[in-house]
């Protein structure tokens, strides 16, 4: 799609506005939309942003970052291919962008531009990574109660919520989105959607439509959603889960080997590898909310403990059982502390990033962990070098900061910027109360 066949779709659907939006260090969506009559305009030069709005957290609270304050400004420049006609949204299209500087070169402090050069990195490997994420939800009525209170999988729970699912699917297909399945979760009122995987720019944008989506439809149906990894403590959390594997040229899934008694392939150790020594700071970008870490806890199938298994759902990294007429195609690792409230480019660049630093360096995951590590005893898995995760965001974001592959993949200024937003977030809500913790953040993604 180009920028005329977005302007034909604009002519024959008569919308009118269209958004130009973005995920933004404190992994909240924003926008600006444009008017029709502008939009010619703004698709070849962009809408204009101040370089302030990546020093914004997640609570509208700006910080001091030298190159992100009053004085600046860069242009939020749209992909063709991420345009979307809203469903839910009278007359109203959408389309993702990318931050450029005046003179039109990709912005140091923009995420997209980081988890494009991720896949540039990778592909220089001849690597092409492929990704979906969980979506993991709560659905609250009007008077701020969990929708429902039915069991795990059940099929009373489809019956309750079979309206508000059936639109979901249908909007997400109108915007080329297929799910691949749904099911009520653990939680009251917690549901959860899975969408077939892509090549990863694609599954980042996927995932920034699907949480615009199913917020939309949940108000049509009176009820708010929650993305928030803990929005109720008494109830299990929702977590963001990404699925990962990496095909060549001619769409091989070179994570597959038969020869393997999981049907995982050296290279898709070595990545693994990556990801578990880069761990504790990936979780700074994987799960960078102080709520994060109100779900991370042991025996919660969360993951808590730095190992790797086999269908094992207490460990971070989980070599995913193949279907059995599709095991070539469809074997892939699952990476289980990650939440919806990450941004999706820099938690997948993240992951990426560490996995190819696993390649390069033909790192080793160690044995497979065939047992719930939080019910080992301390001295077996200090023998098993199975280290306790950060426990906290302060913790992550501290592992983050001494991460020199990380920070140099994110590079100076998105680094920076990253780092001062979510220390302030976790400066706000130090001293609170779990009960306000998990208050505040309900609704807040």
């Amino acid at each position: 799609m180009n920028s005329n066949d977005i302007i034909s779709a604009v002519d024959q659907h008569h919308l009118q506005f269209v958004r130009f939006l973005y995920c933004d260090n404190g992994g909240i969506i924003r926008g600006k939309s444009a008017y029709y009559p502008t939009l010619p305009a703004r698709l070849a030069s962009g809408i204009g942003l101040t370089v302030a709005m990546q020093a914004m957290n997640s609570l509208d609270q700006l910080q001091d970052i030298p190159e992100m304050g009053p004085v600046g400004e860069i242009r939020l420049v749209p992909d063709p291919e991420s345009f979307r006609i809203l469903p839910y949204a009278p007359a109203t299209g959408a389309i993702l962008t990318t931050m450029v500087d005046l003179e039109g070169n990709p912005w140091g402090g923009c995420p997209r531009n980081f988890l494009n050069r991720m896949v540039q990195r990778a592909q220089s490997r001849n690597l092409n990574i492929q990704a979906s994420i969980e979506n993991e939800f709560s659905l609250v009525d009007s008077e701020g109660n969990p929708w429902d209170d039915t069991l795990c999988f059940a099929s009373l729970g489809m019956l309750t919520s079979q309206d508000f699912v059936a639109d979901v699917a249908q909007a997400l297909e109108s915007q080329g989105i297929m799910l691949e399945q749904y099911y009520p979760e653990l939680g009251a009122g917690q549901h959860e959607v899975s969408v077939r995987h892509a090549p990863v720019m694609d599954a980042a944008t996927q995932q920034i439509y699907i949480r615009e989506t199913i917020r939309a439809i949940a108000r049509k149906h009176g009820l708010r959603v929650s993305f928030a990894p803990k929005p109720f403590l008494d109830q299990a959390g929702n977590g963001g889960h990404i699925h990962f594997s990496a095909t060549d040229e001619s769409g091989h899934n070179l994570f597959y080997s038969a020869s393997d008694p999981y049907h995982l392939s050296p290279l898709g150790y070595h990545f693994m590898a990556g990801i578990l020594h880069h761990l504790p700071a990936l979780l700074g970008l994987t799960t960078p909310t102080v709520n994060s870490y109100q779900r991370l806890t042991p025996n919660t199938w969360s993951s808590s403990y730095a190992c790797w298994g086999p269908d094992n759902r207490e460990a971070p990294l989980r070599v995913a059982s193949p279907m059995k007429t599709q095991v070539s195609q469809s074997i892939n690792v699952e990476f289980k502390p990650a939440d919806l409230t990450a941004n999706p480019y820099l938690a997948l660049g993240g992951l990426i990033a560490a996995g190819i630093d696993g390649i390069d360096h033909q790192m080793d995951p160690g044995e497979p962990m065939l047992a719930n590590p939080g019910q080992l005893a301390e001295a077996e898995r200090a023998a098993k070098n199975i280290l306790r995760l950060p426990t906290n965001l302060d913790q992550a974001l501290e592992a983050l900061s001494n991460d020199t592959l990380l920070l140099d993949a994110l590079g100076p200024l998105l680094s920076q910027s990253y780092l001062a937003v979510k220390r302030s977030e976790s400066d706000f809500y130090r001293g609170k109360s779990e009960e306000d913790i998990a208050t505040y953040h309900r609704f807040r993604y």
